[in-house]
């Protein structure tokens, strides 16, 4: 799901119970990713990206709270973080060829959530939230096992993270170049981890070389032997400050004072 392997481990008083809870939480979690994978024409996302430009497109409360989100964190970053450069990575093969918007100008800017869960488009553009949904289905996961009783849990989504529990887990960081070299590991409680490296996807494109992680102001690849990895309260913020960290590192230390996270470069 999510692109990726989800594993949770969780513990309570009762096997059925936990059983029962970690069920619950896979759901939720495919119930994210159905709602907005942008590989899946048919998701609720998809269709925001098809019609939300010519009429106000209704969605769902997770969905209308990931974009409440990733605009409220677009609006602290000057757009160092945006959620619509999905024609951009299109363009480049990395995701679908109908979010390919070619020559269009629009940007966060131009994504508006009105009341009753509507969103709207004022200028071509298309979203995508791969950048923070998987984060937020964490989140969600670990919400879901603690009102089903879990007296504490891991929910790994790829490496997007989080934990709760009396006792702290152990995480090592991998070095971005060399994945059998582990040179930090941190204690991790009630908190969330998410990593972000170029290196997992980079490939060539009319002889650039481009990846998954986009800075929204030039629309160049990320690129390099580097990995970010942040520590925050939730996994979508963790998730989505990764990408600050890349784009914008003067403004992404003030977000991580006033967030209470922190950040973990590694490069060659």
């Amino acid at each position: 799901m999510l692109g990726t392997f989800v594993e949770i481990t969780t513990t309570g008083s009762n096997k059925e119970q936990v059983q029962r809870s970690a069920d619950e939480a896979f759901d939720r979690i495919q119930e994210i990713h159905n709602l907005m994978s942008v590989h899946d024409p048919e998701s609720e996302l998809s269709q925001v990206n098809i019609h939300a430009l010519h009429r106000e497109v209704i969605v769902s409360d997770d969905t209308f709270t990931v974009l409440e989100r990733g605009l409220e964190l677009a609006r602290e970053t000057d757009g160092a973080f945006d959620f619509t450069v999905a024609p951009t990575l299109a363009r480049w093969g990395l995701l679908p060829e109908h979010l390919d918007r070619t020559g269009c100008s629009g940007n966060w800017t131009n994504v508006k959530l009105l009341p009753s869960r509507r969103v709207r488009f004022t200028r071509p553009l298309a979203i995508d939230v791969g950048g923070i949904a998987k984060g937020y289905a964490v989140d969600v996961a670990i919400e879901t096992l603690r009102r089903a009783g879990a007296t504490s849990a891991i929910v790994n989504a790829g490496g997007d993270l989080r934990v709760f529990g009396r006792e702290p887990c152990v995480i090592h960081l991998r070095h971005a170049t060399d994945i059998h070299s582990l040179p930090h590991s941190i204690e991790l409680s009630n908190a969330a981890l998410a990593t972000s490296s170029p290196g997992v996807t980079e490939c060539q494109w009319r002889d650039q070389t481009v990846s998954h992680l986009v800075n929204p102001n030039s629309r160049r690849a990320v690129t390099g032997n580097i990995s970010v990895t942040v520590r925050a309260k939730e996994c979508w913020l963790a998730d989505a400050l990764t990408k600050v960290v890349f784009n914008a590192p003067a403004l992404a230390e003030k977000l991580m004072n006033k967030h209470h996270a922190e950040a973990y470069v590694f490069s060659a």
